[in-house]
């Protein structure tokens, strides 16, 4: 196969496991919703349930980039949950013009991502 049949494949596994990802979580986020809504659920819950959302959606991202590409599906998947959490701090930044949460907080999420992309892609 070329090589440039072979990026095409890479990017388009990529983006394919992206767009999945993000759909996870609109789904994730909007029953986390529902619950914060009819249930009143604790400000510690919902915060565990948003980092939660993030763990899930970055191990999808990482199992169908695995599936996807079939080689070396672990650094894959950590490719695909550190796109993931790129994604998500460049859409915190464009929403609120600034980080939101502390140093430490960003570290965790970044560790969450990562390594819920790197279980996914072991696992796929």
């Amino acid at each position: 196969m070329p090589d440039h049949r072979k990026l095409d494949k890479k990017i388009t596994g990529i983006l394919k496991a992206l767009l999945i990802s993000y759909a996870v979580t609109g789904i994730l986020l909007m029953i986390l919703a529902f619950g914060v809504y009819k249930l009143e659920l604790q400000e510690g819950v919902v915060t565990a349930g948003i980092k939660g959302v993030y763990l899930l959606s970055s191990f999808t991202a990482g199992c169908v980039a695995g599936k996807a590409l079939q080689v070396r599906r672990f650094i894959w998947g950590i490719i695909a949950g550190s796109l993931y959490f790129v994604l998500l701090l460049l859409i915190t930044l464009g929403i609120y013009r600034t980080f939101q949460g502390n140093t430490v907080d960003i570290w965790i999420t970044l560790g969450l991502c990562v390594g819920g992309g790197m279980a996914g892609g072991m696992i796929s």
